[in-house]
């Protein structure tokens, strides 16, 4: 897997403390229009939180931001495959083989019909650095990983 890296220009807080919630919007932004290959990130807002959607490759990659507290949660996830598919069985064992070897901070679920990659982080001490990792990771195994289950599983 090869994952860009996303170089921010955001001003580190003061203290040992997380980003201030002003930050998390600005650096999901920043990252956000770094990593997408589209025509710009679409953002939904309501009472739920912040979604935004973004192209990267051939993928649609997700980012919820929940709220703005430590306890809040940043999740990130993109479709990869939607079931049915052909040998389910050989793909569960291919997905389990993938998070213990290749996902890193993210990881393969099944959502509804779709096999997603996902990862979620409470904001508590997250930094900067963090979530552009979380994004750029989820967004470049979900591209890498998306046309070759298809070929294989679709």
């Amino acid at each position: 897997m090869t994952a860009n890296t996303v170089d921010l220009d955001l001003s580190a807080p003061t203290s040992d403390d997380a980003m201030e919630s002003t930050s998390y919007i600005q650096t999901i932004e920043a990252v956000l229009t770094s990593l997408d290959q589209g025509d710009g990130p679409l953002v939904q807002k309501n009472a739920e939180g912040h979604l935004w959607t973004f192209k990267y490759g051939s993928v649609d990659v997700y980012v919820q931001l929940t709220g703005e507290t430590d306890s809040d949660t940043l999740t990130i996830w993109s479709p990869v495959l939607t079931l049915p598919t052909k040998d389910e069985p050989g793909l569960m064992k291919s997905l389990l083989e993938k998070n213990c070897y290749d996902t890193l901070e993210a990881r393969f679920g099944l959502s509804g019909n779709q096999v997603i990659v996902i990862s979620s982080r409470i904001l508590q001490d997250i930094s900067a650095a963090e979530i552009s990792r979380l994004m750029t990771i989820v967004a470049t195994i979900a591209d890498d990983s998306d046309d070759a289950l298809q070929a294989e599983f679709g």
